[in-house]
């Protein structure tokens, strides 16, 4: 037989099952975005959760430092370096009241890094993980493609778009155990909270059902009035994912962390050591300055912006016709149903499609969110400020006005 010749049973090749997850429409709008602005359009951008106004000047300031020194950068280790996972347990001491050992703190490359980690030391095949409908796509997208099945929890505007401990016990008499439970607050895209007093009957009910519960806390610190929960208060056996990327608008410093309870520590460091050796070295050294009282003043002074462009959009609704908006206690979006517009445009990608080509906004159908009932919402993103926010909006009422679909 000849060398070129391949044998007659040979497998043909191929990409893997595990990478047949959707991607993101988000991705698709920002490429169309770019294609547009190299063609001389002014676009308006209010799609990703990217803060406009970059990291805090303190945080800037100490990369510079470390450029200009010529800091050696190299690996670090594997979990972190320690000024930083020292200072992320005093941020959890100053914010939560509760103290937390270091060594518990994974510093990852972004919370998608804690995710991945996360998922891969605490579940295994076929495991059975719930979270809430509408919610973040990755969390669906990961655990799919590592062989775990994601149970749905419905979560509309009945219970404010969060999952309920009777809903829970619901689903498990229905369709069996679960292993885990994903948990958002405030939450992407709908922006709701869980209050203290569902956070801790949420995590008695994991506890009590062996089941792990996985916080993703990186919205915490942009709220319109009530202070953020953390699972931590109230259990110390949940994983709590947080980020650089949207308190403190670092999102392409790819730097998030875990803290982790005590079995998985180990998992997790020796998982990390192999999938990402650590996260980016540079990035670390400039973050322990996030902390700093002038940084958290930078960070609080972005989340009243984020407060004024939210209450624009609010007041904005009747007008635009938009419905049902899901309460928008914190994050930084208003998740609504399109509503009246339904009727011209059939669905949200078509309408969100319309939107950017025709009135040079950009905004992003619920679909991604929420692949049951997606296609009649939309998520507006307030991350670029109020200035951009006031002038996507008045795009926006004029698009309607002249397709005819306009508000009331």
């Amino acid at each position: 037989m000849s060398p070129t010749t391949p044998p007659a049973a040979a497998r043909r090749l191929g990409p893997s099952h595990r990478s047949e997850v959707p991607g993101f429409q988000v991705v698709d709008v920002l490429a169309r975005i770019e294609t547009l602005r190299a063609e001389g359009h002014d676009i308006v951008s209010l799609t990703a959760g990217e803060p406009g106004s970059g990291a805090p000047p303190e945080v800037h300031a100490a990369a510079a430092r470390i450029h200009s020194e010529q800091t050696v950068l190299n690996y670090s280790p594997g979990l972190g370096i320690r000024p930083l996972r020292e200072a992320i347990a005093a941020h959890a001491r100053s914010w939560y009241d509760i103290d937390l050992a270091a060594d518990r703190i994974a510093v990852t490359t972004g919370s998608s890094g804690a995710f991945m980690l996360t998922f891969l030391a605490a579940f295994d095949v076929g495991d059975r993980v719930a979270l809430a409908r509408p919610g973040y796509p990755a969390y669906r997208n990961i655990l799919a493609s590592l062989g775990i099945e994601v149970v749905d929890l419905p979560c509309g505007p009945e219970v404010r778009f969060q999952p309920t401990a009777e809903q829970l016990h619901r689903t498990v008499a229905e369709s069996g155990p679960l292993d885990g439970l994903i948990l958002a607050s405030p939450a992407n895209p709908t922006g709701t909270m869980v209050p203290d007093a569902q956070m801790a009957e949420l995590t008695r009910w994991c506890t009590e059902n062996g089941v792990r519960l996985i916080s993703d806390e990186i919205y915490h610190g942009i709220t319109d009035g009530a202070d953020s929960v953390s699972a931590l208060q109230h259990t110390d056996d949940a994983v709590v994912v947080s980020s650089f990327s949207k308190y403190w608008g670092m999102p392409g410093w790819r730097l998030g962390w875990a803290v982790l309870p005590e079995d998985l520590v180990d998992p997790v460091s020796r998982l990390g050591g192999n999938v990402a050796l650590c996260a980016p070295h540079g990035s670390q050294l400039a973050a322990v300055e996030a902390f700093s009282e002038g940084s958290l003043e930078f960070a609080r002074s972005q989340v009243a912006e984020y407060s004024r462009a939210r209450t624009m959009v609010l007041d904005a609704l009747p007008r635009l016709g938009w419905s049902d908006a899901a309460p928008a206690d914190g994050a930084f979006y208003v998740y609504a149903r399109i509503g009246e517009h339904l009727e011209r445009f059939g669905d949200s990608p078509t309408y969100c499609r319309a939107l950017l080509e025709e009135a040079g906004v950009a905004v992003v159908p619920g679909t991604d969110f929420d692949p049951v009932d997606g296609d009649e919402w939309v998520r507006l993103s307030l991350a670029p400020g109020p200035e951009k926010v006031s002038e996507g909006l008045e795009r926006i009422l004029t698009f309607h006005h002249r397709s005819g679909s306009s508000g009331s």
